[in-house]
């Protein structure tokens, strides 16, 4: 029989639908009934494409003796941290503060009050690696809360009190200058990973934000190490088994140091950030692999993430069925060389082998190899290796794909947005531009209120209950203004504008720092404030940069003020912890260059025009705004009371107008030194 969670929009939620678990959502009616029953409450957070938060429910959940514990001993409550990152990253700061570690399932003990009071992430059926059992972990906990009520009140009340007395005060909020954005680098260079490029050790992330921060402080500086770390990272990642060599798209992360073997799951915000980082790797170096890998990228999104209402799904599981009916991590993606010779004949599969480096031992498990593109491969035959990957690719289809989760989440629709919008300019390609805007006029049609207030989530065309975080405003308003550059409509621009309101409005303390959560969001035991990128970049360095570029488009000194006096806890945690607030390096390289404004102002079909424009949108000048359009045309504030021509303006200084591609490609190509 489903338990509460039938009627929910979220997949995760959904999968959990039929447990013997009396699950909840996420709700004051659950707390009024741990109240009521005088049982603590059990809060389990994790999201659909997370492969331990399936291994838990299969040992645990579905479990009709341990079902049948937690209904007696407790209120369940489950959680996709995906629709609710303010609950999500309230409970981990919790979790990481109590146990030095934190991860998904998330698993914590509450108070009828919803305060914390004992933590954990993923329990075994049975002790195991020093672990202890799920089982046993229930009942310590209920005996305690049993035997000891008032101990668990005190520890629940000290751990709010500690949360709530922690506090993000880091001196006057000043810009960061040329001397943290320096620090920063040489911090960054302290971490890098000179033999196989990235960051720290394993496991190991792609460095999306940081990337975007190489690329900007290379184009204001002239650094070439910041474009060496940036350029060898690309390339590792790209012939790596992170990537899909056969149809684009990346992993979330990679558990060794070298690439090889990721986690399989693939995020829409991990191929939304990297898509950008490759088209301005490209638009930089003009790196072909940067190019393919950009578009690959992209496809891979178009393809496999878009939904029918036109926007892009969250995820795609890590598992999936093996051909023997047990779910397995991996089992879409990897091939052993008996596998390549069944698809591929003798000799195509020697050569497949050698390309992909496919091994008799394998890479993964059970022989399995993940594909690769090892650097020394010195393959010439392009047509061969076109061939091999279609039918490869053929045969892979006939798997059984991974899971989706199909809902739309408004902050990385808004990353990809930004991503397939100048991806399809750089490339010459209007239909991505085009499944941009489509996706585009899903958040404004059915995440967007009339009072421009956003829905975090989405499903099926229907707006979820949860309301937007900042992420979401920051996100979405970067994707709008993106979108605006790029197809020359100013409605993208108001609509940013309107979201950016909304920040200026509901989001920023009286001190300047921003809170993840609106004003009038529900309560928590803390209100989440967090300027560090997780895996995407943090709602307040994406609102600093936002605001930003919105500022260098309407002169908006309201907003240009707000971005500053957001950007300075970047000078305090830039130079001392740089791969954690990437973002907001890169925003500050903005910061410090202007940005500069462009107007490319001349008939739309006049090639000359045209010629400009595309300068002006390749221009790799730090956080850049370019608004075009016909004279006298009133789409863009920047585009008032000029003739034909193009206008370079910065720091309130503009150069005289030029109709010569190569000095505006000069202009815009000039270091700040």
């Amino acid at each position: 029989m489903p338990n509460r969670l039938a009627h929910e929009t979220s997949p995760y939620l959904l999968q959990h639908a039929d447990n013997p678990v009396d699950w909840w959502p996420w709700s004051a009616g659950a707390f009024e009934e741990a109240r009521r029953r005088g049982v603590p409450v059990l809060l389990s957070v994790g999201y659909s494409s997370c492969h331990w938060c399936h291994v838990m429910a299969h040992e645990s959940f579905e479990d009709e003796p341990t079902a049948a514990y937690l209904n007696e001993h407790f209120v369940n409550v489950k959680v996709d941290r995906e629709e609710r990152p303010d609950v999500d990253a309230v409970y981990m700061e919790a979790v990481q503060a109590a146990t030095g570690q934190g991860g998904w399932p998330m698993t914590v003990f509450l108070t009828a009050d919803a305060a914390p009071f004992y933590f954990g992430t993923y329990f075994p059926p049975e002790p195991r690696h020093g672990m202890p059992s799920f089982r046993q972990v229930l009942q310590g906990v209920s005996a305690a809360w049993t035997d000891r009520r008032e101990e668990v009140a005190e520890v629940a009340g000290k751990i709010v009190r500690d949360l709530s007395e922690r506090s993000l005060a880091y001196g006057a909020p000043e810009l960061p200058g040329e001397e943290e954005l320096a620090q920063a680098l040489l911090a960054l260079t302290r971490d890098y990973d000179p033999t196989r490029a990235g960051f720290g050790g394993a496991p190991k992330f792609p460095p999306s934000m940081v990337l975007e921060f190489l690329l900007r402080h290379y184009a204001r500086t002239g650094s070439e190490g910041a474009l060496q770390m940036a350029a060898d990272t690309c390339e590792a990642m790209a012939r790596g088994g992170i990537y899909d060599q056969l149809a684009g798209g990346f992993a979330r992360y990679s558990v060794d140091r070298e690439w090889v073997v990721p986690h399989f799951e693939k995020m829409l915000y991990d191929n939304a950030l990297l898509c950008r980082v490759y088209a301005h790797l490209w638009r930089t170096t003009g790196s072909e692999l940067a190019r393919r890998v950009a578009l690959e990228t992209a496809d891979f999104l178009v393809s496999e993430l878009r939904t029918r209402e036109g926007g892009f799904a969250s995820a795609l599981d890590a598992d999936s069925d093996d051909g023997t009916g047990r779910h397995v991590e991996g089992a879409y993606y990897v091939w052993t060389p008996e596998q390549l010779r069944e698809v591929l004949g003798e000799q195509d599969a020697e050569f497949a082998a050698r390309l992909f480096g496919v091994t008799q031992e394998g890479t993964f498990e059970e022989g399995a190899s993940v594909l690769q593109l090892p650097v020394g491969e010195g393959v010439a035959d392009a047509a061969r290796v076109a061939d091999v990957r279609a039918r490869l690719l053929a045969a892979r289809g006939g798997r059984e794909r991974p899971g989706r989760d199909d809902k739309i989440v408004a902050a990385w629709n808004g990353l990809a947005i930004a991503a397939l919008a100048e991806t399809g300019a750089y490339f010459d390609r209007p239909d991505l531009v085009e499944r941009a805007t489509e996706a585009a006029d899903l958040l404004v049609r059915v995440h967007m209120d009339e009072g421009a207030r956003l829905a975090r989530t989405s499903k099926d065309g229907k707006a979820g209950a949860n309301a937007g975080v900042l992420e979401d405003y920051a996100d979405v308003a970067e994707g709008f203004l993106a979108l605006a550059a790029v197809s020359g409509e100013g409605v993208w621009l108001e609509f940013a504008g309107f979201l950016l309101d909304i920040v200026l409005d509901q989001f920023v303390g009286e001190d300047g720092t921003l809170y993840d959560t609106a004003h009038d969001a529900e309560t928590l035991i803390r209100r989440p404030q967090d300027p560090t990128d997780n895996a995407t970049p943090s709602g307040w360095t994406a609102a600093a940069g936002a605001l930003l570029s919105y500022a260098a488009h309407t002169g908006s000194e309201a907003h240009r003020s707000a971005a500053e006096r957001a950007l300075g806890v970047v000078k305090v945690l830039g130079p001392r912890a740089p791969r954690f607030i990437g973002w907001g390096l890169a925003v500050a390289e903005a910061a410090l260059d202007g940005p500069r404004e462009v107007a490319v102002v001349g008939a739309g079909d006049d090639p000359l025009t045209k010629e400009l424009r595309r300068v002006a949108l390749l221009s790799g000048a730090p956080g850049v705004v370019v608004a075009v359009g016909e004279v006298g045309s009133d789409e863009f504030p920047l585009l008032a009371d000029r003739g034909a021509g193009a206008y370079v303006c910065r720091h309130f200084v503009c150069d005289a107008p030029t109709s010569d591609p190569a000095v505006l490609r000069e202009r815009l190509g000039e270091a700040v030194r």
